[in-house]
């Protein structure tokens, strides 16, 4: 298991352990636990939770989840054996306070703050979740949509300033990330 960041919490249970790449930021406060994997680059921030105790929780590389926001799962049910586990692909934007839960979000999706994203949910590649919308079970954000409202509903289609104003959105979570994590560090030694 790898060591805490100071004031984490990083636990197995059920005899899974957190697998967190060595490059990756995770912020104090944060409590993460069970079958989740985080990628090289990823930025975890301040506060949240990440529950991967019933089914399994992968972030892949360079995305971020922003300041307490919590990610979680669903169980296997009988029918549906394999459960909701939450897929997060590369490049990811997840913003404040976020509710993250038993979804698929593919590489370059974007999940606005104060944002809700159900069982069975599916972000394609370059879709985006405004900002405190609700994406109700089993929907599905095709590539380059935006969704809007509570519940979501698809609202217009996403431009290529958009698109390149959220790619710079996760190099940038990157580098704060490397930042960050240094003085967490330095703070700790010091």
């Amino acid at each position: 298991m790898p060591a805490s960041p100071p004031g984490t919490t990083i636990l197995p249970v059920y005899g899974k352990i957190p697998r967190i790449h060595d490059s990756a930021f995770i912020a104090p406060g944060c409590r993460i636990m069970g079958d989740v994997e985080i990628g090289p680059d990823v930025s975890i921030w301040y506060n949240c939770v990440i529950r991967g105790d019933i089914n399994r929780i992968v972030v892949g590389a360079r995305s971020n989840i922003q300041d307490g926001t919590v990610v979680h799962c669903d169980k296997p049910k009988p029918n549906r054996p394999e459960g909701h586990p939450t897929i997060i692909g590369e490049d990811v934007l997840i913003g404040h306070m976020a509710m993250v839960h038993g979804c698929t979000l593919h590489d370059r999706a974007f999940i606005g703050l104060g944002s809700i994203i159900m069982d069975g949910c599916v972000v394609e590649s370059d879709g985006m979740l405004a900002a405190g919308a609700m994406l109700s079970p089993g929907k599905h954000i095709e590539s380059r949509q935006l969704w809007m409202g509570r519940p979501a509903k698809y609202a217009r289609d996403l431009t290529d300033a958009a698109l390149a104003d959220m790619q710079a959105g996760v190099a940038g979570y990157v580098e704060n990330g490397r930042i960050h994590r240094a003085a967490v560090d330095g703070a700790a030694q010091g």
